[in-house]
């Protein structure tokens, strides 16, 4: 009978410690309200944003792309104005222990949007910034980038999915609702 009680008591004992480690309640959010704007309109660079969920981000090498794009706007072709990874290769690639690929670097820019259907009615509920796309530091506050940066290419290909190429991105495109 005391070999069944050990037995027992040592069970129960071991679902308490295990009710105790995995029972670590919900997650807190941040006190914070984004986005924070100056009183000229600018957003600022958000704090922890290192921590937020992260959906992904487009891989569009010049070098897969005849280091172009945008040929069929006046004036020709221009550079692309997303950050590149840092290539050795013509088709942007590097050479790393693991083999040839495509190979984050470092942080290279911050940009961000915003849905406020008031503030951006102009550019179908959406406000675009960029924080600068270049090595830190970033500048802490940005204004609304012009509609020819970013809002033309959103309002032209994506307008009928929330201004997002959810098709890219798992945790947006297997939402219901898209």
């Amino acid at each position: 009978m005391q070999k069944y009680l050990l037995g027992i008591v040592g069970g129960v004992g071991v679902l308490a410690a295990s009710s105790f480690l995995f029972n670590t309640g919900p997650v807190v959010a941040q006190n914070q309200e984004y986005p924070v704007y100056d009183s000229a309109g600018r957003v600022q660079v958000p704090t922890g944003f290192r921590a937020w969920v992260f959906v992904g981000a487009p891989l569009t090498p010049e070098g897969l792309n005849n280091g172009s794009y945008n040929c069929d706007e006046p004036g020709g072709c221009t550079k692309s104005n997303f950050p590149e990874f840092k290539p050795t290769f013509p088709d942007s690639s590097r050479t790393e222990p693991s083999g040839r690929g495509y190979f984050n670097g470092e942080y290279n820019g911050i940009d961000m949007t915003v849905k406020d259907s008031k503030r951006f009615s102009e550019t179908n509920k959406w406000g675009f910034f960029t924080f600068g796309h270049h090595p830190l530091p970033y500048n802490p506050t940005a204004a609304e980038s012009p509609v020819t940066v970013c809002a033309f290419c959103h309002i032209a290909n994506v307008a009928n999915t929330d201004m997002t190429w959810i098709q890219f991105y798992p945790l947006l495109r297997d939402k219901k609702g898209y």
